[in-house]
C-alpha cells in the first residue's frame, strides 16, 4: 500500500512542486477505499480550493500512475477510470451494477506473479487483478426485482 509520504515524495522526485491541492490528492487516494476516479477526487477538493482544476487532478494522477505508486483499474461498470493507491498484489472485485470496488487480499495474486517472471522472464513492474460481478446487495436488489415483477396466480386470475 502506498502511503502518503511515498505519493508525495513520487511527486517530488518527478520535478512537480508539492501544492496543497497536490497533497490533497494523494491524501484522498490512501484514505479512499472507494477507488476514486478523477470526477469524484475534483468533487471532493474543489469546495477547500477555489483554484483547483480538473487538469491539475488529472496530470497528478497520471504522474503517479507513471511513477508505478497508483494503479489504474479501469472502469467498473460505468465507464469511468477508478484509481487504487495500493499497488501491493490484490485482487480487485468490481460490482457492474452499483460500481463499488473492493480490495480483496490473496496470497494467489503474489504465487502468480513468482509463475508468471519464471515462465516468461519479464521482470513485473505491476499487476491488475480485477474482476467484474455483482455485489450481494446488488445481487438481493436484482432478485427482488425479478421477484416483483413475476405475476402471482391471484394477480393474474
Amino acid at each position: 500500500m502506498s502511503d502518503l509520504m511515498t505519493l508525495t515524495s513520487a511527486l517530488q522526485q518527478a520535478g512537480m512542486r508539492l501544492t496543497p491541492q497536490r497533497t490533497s490528492i494523494c491524501e484522498m487516494l490512501v484514505e479512499s477505499e472507494e477507488h476514486p476516479t478523477a470526477a469524484m477526487i475534483y468533487a471532493a477538493l474543489k469546495p477547500r480550493f477555489s483554484s483547483l482544476s480538473l487538469a491539475t487532478v488529472y496530470n497528478t494522477l497520471d504522474t503517479l500512475v507513471g511513477l508505478g505508486v497508483v494503479n489504474v483499474l479501469g472502469h467498473a461498470g460505468d465507464d469511468k477510470v477508478h484509481y487504487d493507491a495500493d499497488t501491493e498484489p490484490h485482487v480487485n472485485l468490481a460490482c457492474l451494477a452499483c460500481s463499488k470496488i473492493v480490495d480483496i487480499p490473496s496470497e494467489h495474486v503474489t504465487h502468480l506473479d513468482a509463475e508468471i517472471t519464471a515462465v516468461s522472464g519479464y521482470k513485473l513492474l505491476g499487476a491488475r487483478v480485477l474482476y467484474y460481478g455483482l455485489c450481494p446487495a446488488c445481487q438481493k436488489k436484482q432478485a427482488r426485482a425479478k421477484t416483483a415483477s413475476i405475476p402471482s396466480r391471484s394477480r393474474a386470475a
